[in-house]
């Protein structure tokens, strides 16, 4: 009996080294054919119009597309009965179909396994021997097998290969809204993942080789700002100072000095240094922190394209003579784009990153189409018309004429509401019978501070705090920690800043405190659990909050991950003892407002006994909906089922509202659940007044409350606590967003 996770391996190698969706299934069904040693493999695809087209085959006579219509025949009958079906003879079963010219009669058995993905079925697997005979219950299990796995690979692939249809749509991550039109200009640079272990001769020279690249880097950096600084906004132009703090952060000096030390070249220290403070962001199951991983790699790569730079092995601009550029790359930094002119610029295709990368806000802010991690970009040529739709995460290559002519109707359309949202910008959000909604900006960076404010953000409604212990060797002082949160203060002085406490632990690790030994860190050691284990560090926090504050910042304090009277009680102890030590050293402070991120499911039944400790709730939407779905919304398997329109989470979410309302309890809600239309109409409807979001979302927020009253908003929450699947709310709210436009 053949190895099934060895036979796997193979086949997944050998589909890994050719390149087309053609050459792939090709080499599936020669390989299959090989390790069961059998006349004929051949693989079907469900198309549009459900019907079962032949990928690929080994042993039949296929020189024209073959194509089983209605799910007829055999192949049919596995999509329809959902199980492997193993003949002895299939031209006598009743629902043999016969397709003319690929001399299918030779061959008798007949074993077929259905491909099924997301729990539908989008193919078929057979195998067929010219000897009538069925396989043996191992070789069965063997095909059954196989084809769970295939699945995987076929789902990928487009439902037609040929010509006419192949390599036409690119699916990625939607990450900046709108369409666009243009050809592509590839941004092709060596990246840090190419260094090889190098050692080095010269440890002075090496180091003084770093101290050198640092300082050109950084004067580069600062002519790259001015070259964009009378286009574009001051959240883009402070993220070329943000990268320049990552640059002069001495705890990554310190790395990479201390790896030349050990007998590395500076290549090789810079790209271990940089893997690991990538990969503390990266293995965070918080998206923003997560995102910040890129940031990372995009300072590292940076650095080393300017170090081949000195010997010509680098390539520093891109080439570009079209007036509207699509620019695709592996990774696209500022600095790329701060290569084009932007009015050339149209829309930004990126193979690697997130929605909430930097290249994603750059886009965003530039009001230009992105899309992110995209695969299979080499298929764009030179000459093509690339139409990048950054709304649906999708990228069409060469579509036809009359598409294309939807496409630039769609485009005028959106620029035409693009514009109208400029009025909304510095307006309160004020529903038509006079209802108002604040709207305040997340933020966690210094970089992330004046976009809130340029786009009428009227406070900070969630601060991160974890990035400055993430980044650091060691635990940052008060005084370092002051710093940071004293520019905050500064920017949004007469305005509110929601200061979240250090939510450290599960996904967010810190590389000189690791937490170990957690079978299921989801639910272990984090957030106020682990600060109150380690009352120093939350000591020193708020410490270091209050003073920054001062006299005059509007200082509000969110506690996260709260599930009982005990935590909350430990923590105003805490924030007690701080205030008072303050005061006896000349700091004049005063006890702020506490509140509490809920994202516990336990806090919500919990919220009476708890109001004397809490002025104000804040809804961690996404880790809130992640735990009362039991999704977690980052594993491909299970994500598309995650939904905040879930009728759980809005009838958790309406119970919380209402007894806010009763403990008259100030309730913000942050998350995507916050910026996602649907979802605020739902809020607005039960009562929710403030909302905290990515600051380019507030504009279009604005605009879309300004259109509603609160009776519209009240009636849909009505209708859709009545309905029992997130489709069919959405479908719900969607009627009454189509009848604000």
């Amino acid at each position: 009996m053949v190895d099934v996770v060895l036979e796997l391996t193979r086949i997944t190698k050998a589909v890994s080294m050719v390149s087309t969706p053609q050459q792939q299934v090709s080499v599936i069904v020669d390989e299959i054919s090989r390790c069961l040693d059998i006349d004929v493999c051949s693989l079907y695809r469900l198309d549009e119009k459900k019907n079962l087209v032949l990928l690929a085959t080994h042993g039949l006579e296929a020189s024209r597309p073959v194509i089983i219509p209605n799910q007829q025949g055999l192949v049919g009958l596995v999509v329809t009965s959902r199980h492997t079906i193993n003949l002895d003879n299939g031209l006598t079963h009743p629902d043999y179909f016969h397709v003319a010219d690929i001399k299918e009669e030779r061959f008798k058995s007949f074993c077929g396994a259905p491909l099924v993905a997301h729990g539908e079925v989008i193919g078929v697997l057979v195998v067929q021997s010219r000897h009538s005979r069925k396989l043996s219950e191992k070789q069965e299990a063997f095909v059954t097998t196989l084809a769970s796995h295939i699945a995987l690979i076929v789902q990928q692939l487009p439902p037609s290969l040929n010509a006419s249809n192949a390599k036409k749509k690119l699916l990625g991550q939607a990450a900046s809204e709108g369409i666009a039109i243009g050809t592509p200009v590839y941004c092709a640079k060596a990246t840090l993942n190419e260094v090889a272990l190098e050692t080095c001769d010269d440890i002075d020279a090496e180091i003084a080789q770093w101290e050198a690249l640092r300082e050109e880097v950084s004067q580069a950096l600062i002519a790259e700002k001015q070259m964009l600084g009378n286009n574009l906004s001051t959240e883009i132009t402070n993220m070329f100072e943000a990268y320049r703090m990552l640059l002069f952060d001495e705890t990554m000096s310190d790395r990479i000095i201390d790896g030349i030390r050990e007998g590395k070249s500076l290549a090789t220290a810079l790209k271990h240094a940089i893997s690991h403070f990538a990969e503390l962001f990266q293995k965070m199951e918080d998206a923003y922190l997560k995102a910040r991983s890129e940031d990372v790699w995009h300072i590292g790569n940076k650095l080393y394209q300017t170090y081949l730079e000195r010997d010509n092995r680098q390539q520093t601009i891109v080439q570009h003579d079209s007036e509207n550029i699509v620019l695709i790359g592996e990774t696209i930094t500022v600095s790329d784009i701060a290569q084009i002119p932007v009015e050339h610029l149209k829309a930004i295709v990126c193979a690697s990153g997130s929605r909430l990368s930097h290249t994603s806000i750059v886009a965003n802010a530039l009001g230009i189409p992105a899309v992110m991690s995209v695969s299979g970009l080499m298929e764009c040529k030179a000459h093509d018309r690339i139409v990048v739709d950054g709304s649906e995460g999708k990228v069409l290559i060469d579509p036809p004429p009359t598409l294309l002519i939807e496409f630039e109707k769609l485009i005028e359309k959106q620029r035409e509401y693009n514009k109208s949202l400029d009025q909304y910008t510095h307006r309160e959000a004020i529903s038509t019978d006079g209802v108002k909604v604040e709207l305040l900006a997340n933020s966690g960076l210094l970089s992330d501070i004046s976009p809130g404010l340029r786009h009428g953000a009227e406070g900070i409604g969630l601060f991160r705090t974890e990035i400055p212990f993430i980044v650091s060797d060691t635990f940052p002082t008060e005084e370092e920690q002051i710093e940071i949160y004293a520019n905050v203060f500064r920017h949004y002085q007469g305005k509110p800043v929601y200061m979240r406490t250090l939510d450290i632990g599960a996904d967010k690790q810190l590389p000189y405190f690791p937490i170990t030994g957690e079978e299921n860190p989801a639910m272990g050691w984090r957030g106020i659990r682990f600060t109150l284990d380690n009352v120093q560090l939350l000591m020193t926090q708020l410490r270091a909050m209050l003073r920054a504050a001062g006299e005059n910042g509007d200082l509000k304090i969110i506690v996260p991950m709260v599930g009982s009277m005990v935590e909350l009680t430990r923590f105003h102890q805490v924030l007690d003892d701080a205030v008072v030590q303050l005061n006896d050293e000349g700091h004049h402070c005063q006890k702020p407002e506490v509140g509490i991120m809920l994202e516990v499911p336990a806090a919500i039944s919990q919220l009476p006994f708890w109001s004397d400790y809490v002025d104000f709730i804040s809804i961690g939407s996404n880790d809130l909906s992640q735990y009362l779905l039991a999704i977690d919304r980052d594993n491909p398997r299970v994500s598309d089922q995650f939904d905040h329109a879930h009728p759980a989470v809005l009838a958790e979410i309406k119970r919380s509202v209402d007894t806010a309302q009763k403990l008259d309890l100030p309730v913000c809600v942050c998350g995507e659940m916050a910026s996602d239309p649907a979802s605020v109409l739902l809020l607005f409807g039960m009562g929710v007044r403030k909302l905290s979001v990515s600051s380019s979302k507030i504009p279009k927020l604005k605009a879309l409350i300004s259109k509603v009253d609160s009776q519209q908003a009240e009636a849909l929450v009505e209708d859709a606590l009545k309905l029992n699947c997130a489709q069919l709310i959405r479908e719900r709210a969607k009627v009454l967003l189509d009848s604000l436009d």
